[in-house]
């Protein structure tokens, strides 16, 4: 069977797996996202022999699937041609317990018969050494160790153990619990305590979106795009991943194979900001400590645009070849020397979401002059960086440019820092911010300008162009209206808009031309539209996109143009704020009906 992406996530902020539609496991990774993948299967071309869990019906016909309302419980229906049906839901626990959130490195599994005498089958196999081997594994009367590279997981279950390690059909004749978890002994009865831990997690996501203020139009939508942005989050540092895979290709054999499973701090301001849009402050207070720690890591100096999700600098890139690939496109990476760029626009993505915490009076821990003073040494940096050469957002390998974004985002940090500055009463340093933003300002200006398209470029003293540029209304740099911003939107929507998809850029980089529309691009397209006036063309092309979604309701990075096809990593966090973000500006207001 052909892998794609059509794949609904699980999770509990601390472990997360991608589940198919036929109900199987193809990938998740432990101890931490980032870590060995103990199910591989996505990776590993069309017929892989381990890295999956699946439960198999005899004489299966037909599966429907979709999540439980309001949260990421998975449930999913089979049914098999003499009428005989299953059901198993999927979900990894997460609820309170002892005054914590527990959220254990764990999937809890339950399977049901629904109607007539299903048979069916388990086939669970663990993988170990990047899906290298099939995980290796002990059993006892009613559990079976599997020791995969960086843990051993054990599954407790009221299913005969010996159902599961022979793989035998069997006639399920009554539900069945299934825990995989750590490697210690389940304390409870498996089949209630199973049952409990799914019906806390579900009051638990429940109650968290009852809090979310979300718009009038397109709820459905922005729920499961928060629900699994907050999946993507790794809570007990507060780092947040650009995706939960590695290395599905931007478009076939591209070669542009990359591991997203790391904390970009671009990727994580977009984020932060889109769920503060909704209310949801638990994770953008979470991830501002993350942040704190970093600033005091660099002490003033150079910030990765990538950490690892434990704050860890070195996520060195390798190439693995133990799996074959998405749908067997190799390379298979680890790591992602992005880590190694210059990107001077993660300054002003330090300071941004920061400076919100001296004026949010519901944060558990609101923002000292002690940390106004560390957030100076990140603005010293950015003025320091605004016009020198970097990688840029779309992490170039071998162009090194002054990136108009990049400088635009070191304006912010100083423009937003000047204004803190004045909120705390600090005069004398809101005069020198904003004096350096002025600089700033006066620079990209002058350099990044050009008078006789009247538009701005993507880097100082070229002529390129890129989607980032329609950034600098969303960041306060230029009015919508502006004459330039206009212009620079008509460039852009006369030469990267292709369908009603918008490219990053469409000049050759180091891997030759881009095939597919950039998923995140073509939002904030969408929110450029609105802006000029041309809202019906807005809300036309949101619809469009949200069509492209998977049954899961997410999207990916890319696009293909000819089939609408999704590529690239998944479920991918600038595409998911994209939604949340378009549906909050083309919403009706909520005083048109009530």
């Amino acid at each position: 069977m052909t892998p794609d992406l059509d794949l609904a996530p699980i999770g509990n902020c601390s472990i997360s797996a991608l589940i198919d539609r036929r109900g199987r496991f193809v990938w998740a990774c432990a101890p931490r996202v980032d870590g060995d993948p103990v199910f591989s299967a996505l990776m590993d071309g069309n017929d892989p022999q381990h890295g999956f869990w699946d439960i198999e019906l005899e004489g299966q016909t037909e599966v429907t699937q979709a999540y439980m309302r309001n949260t990421p419980v998975l449930r999913t229906v089979m049914t098999a041609e003499d009428g005989s049906a299953i059901e198993v839901i999927d979900f990894s626990p997460r609820h309170p317990k002892h005054s914590r959130t527990y959220r254990p490195l764990a999937f809890g599994r339950i399977v049901r018969p629904l109607h007539g005498a299903p048979r069916i089958r388990v086939r669970l196999r663990p993988s170990a050494d990047w899906g290298a081997r099939p995980a290796e594994r002990t059993s006892g009367s009613n559990h079976i160790r599997y020791l995969c590279t960086d843990v051993t997981l054990r599954l407790t279950t009221d299913c005969p153990v010996s159902h599961v390690l022979n793989e035998r059909v069997f006639r399920l004749e009554r539900a069945h619990a299934f825990f995989l978890g750590p490697d210690e002994g389940y304390d409870q009865d498996v089949g209630p305590g199973v049952s409990a831990a799914l019906e806390r997690t579900v009051a638990y996501w429940q109650e968290w979106v009852r809090k979310l203020y979300l718009p009038l139009d397109w709820q459905g939508a922005v729920i499961r795009a928060a629900i699994t942005l907050k999946l993507c989050a790794y809570e007990e540092t507060g780092a947040i991943v650009a995706a939960l895979t590695t290395s599905v290709p931007e478009f076939p054999e591209s070669g542009r194979n990359w591991d997203y499973r790391y904390c970009w701090i671009r990727d994580a301001y977009y984020v932060v900001r889109a769920l503060n849009r909704l209310g949801a402050v638990d994770i953008l207070e979470n991830y501002l400590g993350y942040l704190r720690n970093l600033v005091d890591d660099a002490a003033g100096g150079h910030v990765q645009p990538v950490y690892g999700v434990g704050l860890e600098p070195g996520i060195g890139e390798r190439i693995v070849d133990s799996v074959e690939g998405y749908r067997g496109m190799k390379p298979v990476r680890v790591g992602n020397q992005a880590h190694e760029h210059l990107q001077h626009d993660v300054y002003g993505q330090i300071v941004l979401p920061l400076v919100q915490a001296f004026y949010d009076h519901r944060l558990l821990r609101p923002a000292t002059l002690d940390d106004f003073h560390a957030l100076e040494r990140v603005g010293e940096r950015a003025f320091a960086m605004h016009d020198q050469t970097d990688a840029g957002l779309w992490e170039f390998r071998t162009i090194a440019r002054v990136h108009t974004y990049s400088s635009v985002m070191c304006w912010a940090a100083c423009d937003r820092l000047a204004k803190a500055a004045h909120h705390l009463g600090l005069e004398d340093r809101a005069a020198v911010w904003n004096d350096r933003a002025r600089i700033i300002r006066e620079r990209i200006e002058k350099e990044a300008y050009l008078p006789d398209e009247g538009r701005f470029a993507a880097s100082f003293g070229n002529r390129e162009l890129d989607a980032s540029l329609l950034q600098m209304t969303d960041l306060g740099f230029l009015d919508p209206r502006d004459p330039r911003q206009v212009g620079t939107f008509e460039a852009i929507e006369r030469d990267l808009k292709k369908g009603p998809y918008l490219f990053r850029y469409i000049e050759p980089d180091d891997f030759g031309e881009p095939e597919t529309a950039f998923n995140f691009c073509t939002f904030w397209f969408i929110e450029a539209l609105h802006l000029n006036g041309r809202t019906e063309e807005a809300r036309e092309i949101f619809e469009q996109m949200l069509s492209r979604r998977t049954h899961a309701g997410l999207l990916s990075e890319d696009i293909s143009l000819n089939d609408g096809e999704l590529w690239g990593n998944y479920p991918q966090t600038y595409s998911l704020v994209g939604i949340i973000n378009c549906a909050v500006l083309l919403s009706r207001s909520w005083t048109d009906v009530r």
